[in-house]
C-alpha cells in the first residue's frame, strides 16, 4: 500500500463533522423529532383518519420515491455536490421503460432505463469534476436535457406501462409492508453503512469539509465525487422504475418538483449545503416530515397550490436553518481555534 493510500485509509470523517460536539448533534436530532411529533399530532387533531394504519402505510408509500433519491443525495451533498436533475431523470427512466417495453420486454426496458439514468449521472459527474462547471449550472442543464428528452420520446403523452411481475414492484406487499417502502429502507441502511463504516463514506465527509486538504491527504477527490454523481443518477433511475410500476404509466412531467422536495428533506435533516456535515438518519426524519405534511394536506382536501406554498416555505426554512447551523459551527470552530 502506498503512503497516499495509507493516509486515505486513516482519514477522519472531516473537520466540520469532528468539530461538532456529540451533545449538539443529539440536540439537532431531538429538535427534528419534536417537529415531526408536532406535525403528526397536529394532523391527527385536524383529521381523524391520519393515524389509521392504512393511511400511515400510504404515507410511507408516497414518501418512498423521495426516500430512494434523498439518501443518495445526502451522500452527494455531504461530499459538497448538488444534483437538481433527479426528478427529470426519474421521469426519463419511466419514459424509456414505456417506449422500449415492446421491443426489449419490460425488464429489459427497465434495465435500459437504469443505464440511461446512470449515464445522466455520469454526465453530471464529468462536467462538474473534470470540466469544472458549477454543480448548480450543470445539473440545471441536465435537468432540462432529461425533461426535454422525456417529452420528445413520449410526444408529450402519458404512456401506459403494465406487466404483472413488474407491477409487483409498485403494489406488492411483504409481511404487510409495501415493496417500495421495503426497498427504500434497504437503500437507507446501505447508505448509512457506507457513510459510517467505509473509506468512501469517510472520504465524502472529508471532501465536503475541505476538498483541497483531502486531495493533499491522498484522496482521489475527483474519482470519489464522480462516483457520487453516478450514484445520484442511478438512484433517480431506481425511483423512476418503482414510480412507473406503481402508477402503471410513465409521464414526461412526472416527479416535476421532486428535486426541491429531496433537497428540502436532506437540508431539513441536518445536511449542510456547504458540505462536510450530515447523516441519513436526519434525512429519514426530514422525508417523514414532508410526507406527513403532504399526506395531511391531502386528507384536508387542500389544493395542490397550497401544497406548493407549504413546500416552498419548508425549503426556505430548511435553508435558513442550514445557514444558522453553518454560522454557529463557524463561531464554534473559531472559538476552539482561539483556545
Amino acid at each position: 500500500m502506498t503512503d497516499h493510500a495509507g493516509r486515505a485509509e486513516r482519514i477522519s470523517p472531516g473537520p466540520a463533522r469532528a468539530a461538532i460536539p456529540a451533545w449538539r448533534r443529539l440536540q439537532e436530532g431531538a429538535g427534528l423529532l419534536v417537529i415531526l411529533i408536532v406535525i403528526v399530532g397536529g394532523m391527527a387533531l385536524l383529521s381523524p383518519h391520519f393515524l389509521k394504519p392504512q393511511n400511515l402505510l400510504n404515507l410511507l408509500l408516497a414518501s418512498s420515491t423521495m426516500m430512494m433519491i434523498a439518501v443518495f443525495t445526502t451522500m452527494l451533498m455531504i461530499g459538497g455536490g448538488l444534483d437538481l436533475s433527479v426528478g427529470a431523470v426519474a421521469a426519463l427512466t419511466g419514459i424509456v421503460i414505456a417506449q422500449f417495453q415492446g421491443t426489449l420486454g419490460i425488464w429489459g426496458a427497465a434495465g435500459l432505463g437504469l443505464v440511461v439514468a446512470l449515464l445522466m449521472g455520469l454526465l453530471n459527474g464529468v462536467m462538474v469534476t473534470y470540466v469544472g462547471i458549477n454543480a448548480f449550472i450543470t445539473t440545471l442543464g441536465s435537468m432540462s436535457l432529461a425533461r426535454g428528452l422525456a417529452f420528445v420520446l413520449a410526444d408529450g403523452l402519458t404512456v401506459p406501462v403494465y406487466e404483472e411481475s413488474f407491477a409487483w414492484l409498485g403494489e406488492g406487499v411483504v409481511l404487510g409492508i409495501p415493496v417500495p417502502v421495503i426497498a427504500s429502507f434497504i437503500l437507507f441502511i446501505l447508505v448509512w453503512f457506507v457513510l459510517r463504516y467505509t473509506t468512501y463514506g469517510r472520504a465524502m465527509y472529508a471532501m465536503g469539509g475541505n476538498a483541497e486538504a483531502s486531495h493533499l491527504a491522498g484522496l482521489r477527490v475527483k474519482r470519489y465525487r464522480l462516483l457520487s454523481y453516478v450514484l445520484s443518477g442511478l438512484s433517480a433511475g431506481v425511483a423512476g422504475v418503482f414510480l412507473t410500476s406503481r402508477l402503471y404509466a410513465a409521464a414526461p412531467q412526472a416527479a416535476g418538483d421532486m428535486q426541491l422536495s429531496v433537497i428540502a428533506a436532506v437540508v431539513l435533516g441536518g445536511t449542510s449545503m456547504a458540505g462536510g456535515k450530515g447523516a441519513v438518519l436526519g434525512t429519514l426524519v426530514g422525508v417523514l416530515i414532508l410526507g406527513a405534511l403532504n399526506n395531511g394536506m391531502v386528507l384536508l382536501s387542500l389544493s395542490s397550490d397550497y401544497q406548493q406554498i407549504v413546500q416552498g416555505v419548508v425549503l426556505l426554512l430548511a435553508v435558513g436553518l442550514d445557514q444558522l447551523r453553518v454560522g454557529g459551527l463557524g463561531r464554534l470552530v473559531r472559538g476552539r481555534a482561539g483556545d
